[in-house]
C-alpha cells in the first residue's frame, strides 16, 4: 500500500498566487523561460529555471545558478510573497478547463514506495535531465514541482473530495490559458485527513502519470542524503516527495504527434509503398485527426492521408499494441531508419495541444522532405496496463493536459 502523508507547506500569499504559479520548468526552453520571467518578475520560473536571472553566457548548470534559486526563494519568503503553514496538511488541487475538472490530493509520497514498485512507472528517464533536478532539489533543500500521480478511483476518496470542495477554497484563480485553479486545505488532525490516510492504505499501488524525472531525482537526493546523514532514522522529510494524486478516471491524455525527416534519396512514393504492407491508406481532403485506436494521420507532400492498421498487427501485448509502438516498429524504423527515437535528431515530437496545423507547418517548412504523423491518444487504461506489467512505453507516448502549476506547493526539508 502507498504511504501518502501530509506536510508543512510553503505556498504563495493569496494576493500573489496567480502571478507566482507557473507552468512546469520543462515546458520552456531557456529563451522562452527568460521571456516569461522578464514579463512577470514574480513568476516561479525564476526559481524553477534560475538561469533566467543570468546572462546567456552563464552555464545554466553551474553551481551559482542553483544557489540563486535558493536565495530567491528565501527572499520571497522574507518579503511575504510566500507563507509557511505552521501545521502539516493535505490539500486538494482542482483544475477546470472547458467544463472538465480533475481534483487531486496534494501530499508527500514515499521514496521507498518508488523503490519497491508500489509507485509504478511507465517511462525511462535520462541521466542529464535527472542531474539538473538533483542539483536543484539538493541545493534548494526543497521540492518545488509536484509529481503527477494517478490512482484507481475509490468511493471513500470521492466522498472526501466532494465534501471538502463544498467549502470556500484557499486559492481560486484563472491562469492566462483559461484554466481555473482552486486549492483547499485539509488539516492533518481533521477527520478527513485521517480518512485519506486510511483510504490509501487500501490501494495496492499508484502510478506516475507525469514527472518521471522529478520523481527519479527526488529519490536519488534521498538516497544520497541517507548515506550522508549520521543520525538517519527514516522520518526525515527528504524520504518523501511532493505529489498530487488524481483518480485515473478524471485524467485526460492528449495526442503526442511526430514529425520525421526522410533520409536522402527516399521519396514519398517509397514511404507510401512501405506503409501499404501494414496499413490501409486513403487520401484525406483535409486535416486528419484519428478518431479511434488503430488510426494514424499522415501529412506529406502537401496531402493528408488516413492510415488504418491491419488487424493482425495487434497481439495482445500491452506495449507492442500501443499505436505509438506500431508507428515506431512498422513505419519509423523500417522506412525512416529511426532506431533510437529518443536520440535521433531527425525525429521531433509535437504535443497535441499545439494542433495539427502545426504539423503541416513543420513539414512544409522543413529544408528536407519531412512527414508528419497525427496520433490517437494513448488511453489511461493502456498506461496502467503497461505499468502493471513493469514495462515501459516508447518515449513521448502521453501528453497530459491541463498541466499542474509549479510554485503552489513547496515541500521543504
Amino acid at each position: 500500500m502507498p504511504v501518502i502523508r501530509p506536510f508543512k507547506c510553503v505556498r504563495p500569499a493569496k494576493d500573489k498566487v496567480s502571478a507566482i504559479a507557473a507552468l512546469p520548468y520543462d515546458v520552456y526552453n531557456r529563451k522562452e523561460a527568460k521571456e516569461v520571467v522578464k514579463n512577470n518578475p514574480l513568476s516561479f520560473l525564476k526559481i524553477d529555471r534560475p538561469e533566467t536571472q543570468f546572462s546567456d553566457d552563464v552555464d545554466m548548470y553551474s553551481p551559482e545558478v542553483y544557489v540563486r534559486a535558493r536565495q530567491t526563494l528565501e527572499e520571497m519568503i522574507g518579503d511575504g510573497s510566500f507563507v509557511a503553514d505552521e501545521e502539516v496538511c493535505f490539500y486538494l488541487y482542482a483544475l477546470t478547463y472547458e467544463g472538465r475538472s480533475q481534483t487531486g490530493i496534494v501530499g508527500c509520497a514515499s521514496v521507498d514506495d518508488y523503490l519497491n514498485g508500489v509507485i509504478r512507472r511507465h517511462e525511462n528517464t535520462k541521466e542529464d535531465k535527472e542531474q539538473d533536478r538533483i542539483r536543484h532539489v539538493d541545493t534548494m533543500n526543497a521540492q518545488t514541482g509536484p509529481i503527477f500521480l494517478a490512482y484507481r478511483s475509490l468511493p471513500e476518496l470521492e466522498r472526501i473530495i466532494r465534501k471538502t470542495k463544498e467549502e470556500k477554497p484557499l486559492y481560486d484563480f484563472t491562469s492566462e490559458d483559461g484554466i481555473l485553479h482552486q486549492v483547499w486545505k485539509i488539516g492533518a488532525d481533521s477527520e478527513e485527513a485521517l480518512r485519506i490516510k486510511e483510504a490509501f492504505s487500501h490501494i495496492g499501488c499508484v502510478y506516475i502519470a507525469d514527472g518521471h524525472h522529478r520523481a527519479a531525482s527526488a529519490v536519488k537526493v534521498a538516497l544520497k542524503r541517507r548515506k550522508e546523514s549520521l543520525g538517519y532514522d527514516g522520518t526525515e522529510e527528504f524520504n518523501y516527495f511532493l505529489s498530487v494524486l488524481f483518480p485515473a478516471e478524471e485524467l485526460r491524455i492528449f495526442d503526442y504527434n511526430r514529425v520525421v525527416r526522410a533520409q536522402d534519396g527516399v521519396s514519398l512514393e517509397n514511404i507510401l509503398e512501405g506503409i501499404r504492407k501494414h496499413f490501409y491508406i486513403e487520401e484525406n481532403p483535409t486535416v486528419f485527426r484519428p478518431r479511434r485506436k488503430g488510426e494514424i494521420g499522415m501529412y506529406g507532400g502537401g496531402k493528408w492521408y488516413r492510415l488504418t492498421a491491419h488487424e493482425n498487427l495487434y497481439t495482445g501485448d500491452p506495449v507492442d499494441d500501443l499505436d505509438v509502438s506500431i508507428l515506431q516498429d512498422k513505419i519509423l524504423e523500417p522506412l525512416f531508419g529511426i532506431q533510437n527515437p529518443k536520440a535521433d535528431p531527425r525525429l521531433s515530437f509535437v504535443g497535441g495541444i499545439r494542433g495539427l496545423r502545426e504539423l503541416e507547418r513543420l513539414s512544409d517548412e522543413a529544408a528536407d522532405m519531412a512527414v508528419a504523423f497525427s496520433m490517437y491518444p494513448t488511453s489511461m487504461e493502456e498506461l496502467l496496463a503497461v505499468a502493471d506489467c513493469a514495462r515501459l512505453m516508447p518515449p513521448k507516448s502521453t501528453w497530459f493536459e491541463p498541466k499542474l502549476r509549479s510554485g503552489l506547493f513547496i515541500h521543504m526539508f
